[in-house]
């Protein structure tokens, strides 16, 4: 009893400088970075810029992933370095080895036409160049407002379709 009370004690969740230590590696991030702009690039070319307050990367988490937990500012270039899409939203998951996006909260996107996107969940599957969700959606336009459940959309959101849609369209008499 005393050697099992020993043990006990001496692998306490508290090191002797106080500090509180964790045996579960899995729940602490690799990096943490703070107030982040940083360019991400693919072979050699630059294709996102990225803006965060907090960015933590967990490599031993399942799925290994990036947070940004108070929001992100994505930035996506096209071949010729000019903004194809814009993404803000108040939380953001990148699962690196899916390639999967997961953005949630007042997620707001803006495509190189000028329309903008709106719901509270979308993914974007870069390895298919695809976005998606079965949330509600609205899009603006600038001569009309597409409303729906479900959405999915090429990776720059000039080809794009709503599901179960509803709207306020201007119609010539």
């Amino acid at each position: 009893m005393i050697v099992v009370l020993v043990f006990h004690v001496s692998c306490s969740e508290k090191s002797k400088n106080g500090t509180i230590v964790t045996e579960h590696r899995d729940s602490l991030a690799v990096m943490s970075t703070y107030n982040v702009s940083t360019i991400i690039s693919d072979s050699g070319r630059i294709s996102y810029k990225v803006e965060a307050e907090v960015w933590k990367i967990f490599d031993r988490r399942q799925p290994p992933h990036w947070a940004f937990e108070k929001g992100v500012y994505l930035e996506k270039y096209d071949k010729e370095m000019y903004i194809e899409a814009t993404v803000r939203c108040d939380t953001a998951y990148y699962y690196n080895e899916q390639k999967l996006w997961k953005l949630i909260g007042d997620v707001n996107i803006i495509n190189p036409k000028g329309e903008q996107f709106y719901t509270d969940l979308m993914y974007w599957d870069q390895e298919k160049e695809k976005l998606y969700s079965d949330s509600y959606i609205k899009i603006e336009q600038d001569d009309q407002v597409t409303e729906g459940t479900g959405f999915s959309a090429n990776q720059n959101l000039s080809v794009w379709e709503i599901k179960n849609t509803k709207g306020i369209y201007a119609i010539e008499e």
